[in-house]
């Protein structure tokens, strides 16, 4: 069993250059991604940046901001935002602070396989794979035995 441990007492300085009032720990790193939790004070920044890698943003405590290219938006727990690889992105803090997991991912687009997320079946084989059509049909009736059923009122016993 691997036990990783982060939270108050592990974190330190994170971001880049000219960040402010970030702190994090990077719970796990291998060469499929890093996961890593970030803690944002009230009024923190993580100055703008890319990177080569995809990553998500989790915010799963308080609230703050973010910028993904040129779009603003602000965030509160419970969402997670996408930051494509090499497109600039920063997140900040005004008034609450927040607490983030940040997924980077690494490696190829996965592109080929998102159909699957969305309900569109995959057939994946030597090369390209082929989006199939999603299926069509509907469940069999059940059926109904009438010694299930009061006659006088018509539901079940």
């Amino acid at each position: 069993m691997d036990v990783r441990r982060f939270g108050v007492g592990h974190r330190r300085p994170y971001g880049p250059e000219g960040s402010r009032h970030v702190d994090g720990v990077i719970i796990h790193s291998d060469a499929r991604g890093a996961v890593s939790e970030l803690v944002f004070a009230r009024d923190a920044r993580l100055e703008p940046h890319q990177s080569p890698n995809a990553a998500w943003l989790c915010v799963i405590e308080g609230g703050g901001w973010v910028l993904v290219g040129e779009e603003a938006r602000r965030v509160a727990a419970g969402e997670a935002v996408a930051w494509p690889a090499d497109v600039l992105h920063a997140a900040w803090t005004d008034h609450v602070p927040m607490r983030a997991l940040l997924i980077e991912l690494t490696g190829a687009d996965d592109a080929w396989a998102r159909g699957i997320l969305e309900g569109r079946a995959r057939l994946v084989g030597p090369g390209q794979g082929r989006a199939a059509d999603r299926g069509e049909g509907r469940l069999a009736p059940k059926p109904v035995d009438p010694a299930d059923f009061v006659t006088r009122e018509g539901e079940p016993l």
